[in-house]
Formats: C-alpha cells, sequence, structure tokens
C-alpha cells in the first residue's frame, strides 16, 4: 500500500538576449532536523511556496496547493559559454519554515525544500525523488543539458551536512534525499546555471517534478 504523495514541481529556464548572449534559461548548532511523534499515517512535502496553516510545532494543518516556483538566470553576452557558474534567483516569496515559523530561507534566492513523514511503530523511510527532463528547451528545438543546473543546500542558523544535500540535475528519476519515519527534515536550496557552452539566443524552459513517498 502506497502512503498519500505530495508532489509539487519547479519551473527552470534560461533566456538568452537575442544580442547573442544566452538569455532564458531551498535555529540549531547543525544541520535542522526534527523528530516527532509518531501518530496519524501522514507525509507532507513543500517545495518553495506552499500551503500550511499554522506551524506543526502550533498543531498547525498542511494544505494541498502553491503554485509553481520559477528558478531562472538571464546570462550576458559578455558571459556567454565561459564557464562561470551564473547564480539564479527564485520567484519564491516565503522561507519560513512550516515546522516552527522559523525565517530559514532567503528569499528569493533560495528555494525550501521540506516536510515529514509520519506514523505508527518504528523503521522505515519516505524517499524524495526529482523527475528530471533531459534538458531545457527554445521556441527553436534547441537544448541545455539539465545537469548544467546544480544547487548548493543551506539554511540560517545551520552548520554541518544538510539533510536535503546539495546535488546536480540528472535526467530521470533522481533521489535526492530520505526522510526516516517520524522525523521532518528541511533545506534551503540555491541553483547555479554552469554555462558551459555557447547556446542559441532564446528562453529556455524545463520543469522538475518533486515528489516525497512510502510504502
Amino acid at each position: 500500500m502506497t502512503a498519500r504523495k505530495r508532489a509539487q514541481a519547479l519551473g527552470l529556464c534560461a533566456a538568452v538576449p537575442l544580442a547573442a548572449a544566452l538569455a532564458g534559461f531551498a535555529p540549531a548548532a547543525a544541520a535542522f532536523t526534527a523528530n516527532l511523534n509518531p501518530g496519524t499515517r501522514a507525509i507532507y512535502l513543500r517545495v518553495g511556496d506552499g500551503v500550511y496553516t499554522g506551524s506543526y510545532t502550533g498543531n498547525g494543518t498542511p494544505g494541498n496547493g502553491g503554485g509553481i516556483d520559477v528558478v531562472s538566470v538571464t546570462v550576458p553576452a559578455a558571459a556567454l559559454g565561459n564557464g562561470v557558474d551564473q547564480v539564479m534567483t527564485t520567484t519564491a516569496s516565503s522561507g519560513v519554515s512550516n515546522y516552527d515559523s522559523y525565517a530559514f530561507c532567503n528569499v528569493p534566492a533560495q528555494i525550501y525544500v521540506g516536510g515529514f513523514y509520519r506514523r505508527s511503530g518504528s523503521g522505515g523511510a519516505a524517499s524524495l525523488t526529482a523527475t528530471v527532463p533531459a534538458g531545457l528547451t527554445n521556441g527553436q528545438g534547441q537544448t541545455i543539458p539539465f545537469s548544467q543546473i546544480s544547487w548548493t543546500a543551506s539554511g540560517n542558523g545551520d552548520t554541518g551536512a544538510q539533510p536535503i544535500p546539495a546535488g546536480t540535475f540528472q535526467p530521470g528519476n533522481q533521489l535526492l534525499a530520505s526522510f526516516p519515519i517520524n522525523t521532518w527534515r528541511e533545506s534551503c536550496h540555491t541553483f547555479r546555471y554552469a554555462n558551459d557552452a555557447v547556446v542559441g539566443a532564446g528562453t529556455y524552459t524545463g520543469r522538475v517534478t518533486y515528489t516525497l513517498s512510502a510504502p
């Protein structure tokens, strides 16, 4: 039997100025996790702006929705294809943790990724995966490999390894992290475009879908 799945999508784009440039194209002394009391079977994931009334510690209620947040960068003509990473910005409007309302991520620079897996008993874990297309495409059918997009992971007040660690997108169904039973886990992701190739002008878009699921 499969637990309820909470999936969210993240839009990514790269824009190339028509001049000849590339345009258009996530409160302790360690990384934050929290142990939850066992309870009614539930699973929740937020990527970017989600829906949550109140906070988990304040007996709040998870919701469904929140739209698709876009992560983007415009590469200047003079820098096109020079191999220097281009930091991307987001459309996210909230970096507040749904666990305790702590100002955890810095928007619009970062995307919040977090949630929980809870049930009675002990043992087991939920899996956070990303469904990644082969590449970003523009209106002329030209592509940029999705592996040109990577992210770092952090959180205000955090030190140490993040529960949803840094990585690089790989096409297909990509495992990002494990959520052990009865835990809340969250990280703030900052995205970068590798800018390793000269590509045609245009706006390149693609969508990654995050899913947290448990057996």
